[in-house]
């Protein structure tokens, strides 16, 4: 890991204070289309640093978008859209998928590291294995998403690994193999 994601980390970790009012505003406003996630997304500090740390690095609202972290039968999909129509927003998250696209082809996982704060699972071999991997980001109504393919069992074990501890971080939904 580079020393640029820690001191993005570092940085993030003074944005929650400064978040916190629009947090909680969004936080109920999210909790009325993820009703599931709105119960422990308010009390835990943990979920909600994370949260901040992600609109530093995505440069978009997570408590107003929806993700999803789909493991599929040839690797797995990244959606992220806004659950309501915001211009600004939908091309900020198109901009950031483009990128996570381009830095994942090049082997460049500190985004998702600088997020969570650690190596995330299957990071490691999905960079190691980069050239039997393919990535394509495509437009989705509000936001977009980037597809994750490959025929190579180690990256496919990998990406599910992936996909599995975003589910899991971030609460969100999403298909499992």
């Amino acid at each position: 890991m580079t020393i640029r994601p820690l001191v993005l980390a570092l940085a993030a970790a003074a944005v929650p204070a400064a978040l916190s009012a629009q947090h909680e505003h969004a936080s109920h406003e999210h909790a009325a289309h993820h009703p599931a996630r709105a119960d422990s997304a308010g009390a835990d500090t943990a979920f909600a640093a994370l949260q901040a740390r992600g609109r530093v690095h995505m440069g978009v609202d997570q408590y107003t978008s929806t993700h999803r972290f789909d493991a599929l039968p040839n690797g797995g999909r990244i959606e992220l859209q806004r659950d309501t129509d915001d211009a600004v927003d939908v091309a900020t998250i198109r901009a950031h998928l483009r990128g996570i696209a381009d830095a994942f082809a090049a082997g460049d996982f500190n985004t998702p590291a600088a997020v969570h704060m650690r190596e995330v699972p299957g990071a490691a071999v999905m960079a190691a294995r980069r050239a039997h991997i393919r990535y394509a980001y495509r437009d989705l109504p509000r936001g977009g998403e980037v597809r994750i393919v490959t025929a190579d069992a180690e990256a496919l074990a990998a990406i599910h690994a992936f996909m599995a501890f975003q589910r899991g971080d971030h609460r969100a939904g999403g298909e499992s193999q």
